[in-house]
């Protein structure tokens, strides 16, 4: 079983630029697509990115396109997501989650079979 741990939220001005991480342990990354997904207060669980298990595959929420960048090192067992230009609405806890699956990219919360704990992202105006 793939254990998730995300790592490198915190606190980061409007316009500013922040690295999350999400490292895999237990099992090799490279089996899964990945995805990373984000939560603020009062809101539902939203779709941020997604990856293939290659990373030859992308895709973005709209509200994030041309500002954050979805990549993967399965070396490394890691996948990453860069956030450029952020805004304050960007604030939320930011999970990655894994799935099995690999016919096509995933963006809906329930074909993620696993999460990680969340690293929380805020951004001040």
């Amino acid at each position: 079983q793939v254990q998730l741990v995300e790592s490198g939220g915190g606190l980061v001005q409007a316009g500013g630029s922040l690295r999350v991480s999400c490292a895999a342990s237990g099992r090799t990354l490279s089996n899964y697509a990945m995805g990373w997904f984000r939560q603020a207060p009062g809101k539902e669980r939203e779709f941020v990115a997604t990856i293939s298990r290659n990373g030859g595959s992308t895709d973005y929420a709209e509200s994030v396109k041309g500002r954050f960048t979805i990549s993967r090192d399965n070396a490394k067992n890691t996948v990453y997501l860069h956030m450029n230009s952020l805004k304050p609405e960007d604030t939320a806890v930011y999970y990655c989650a894994a799935t099995p699956r690999d016919w096509r990219l995933y963006t809906r919360s329930d074909e993620f079979d696993l999460w990680g704990q969340g690293t929380q992202v805020t951004v001040s105006s």
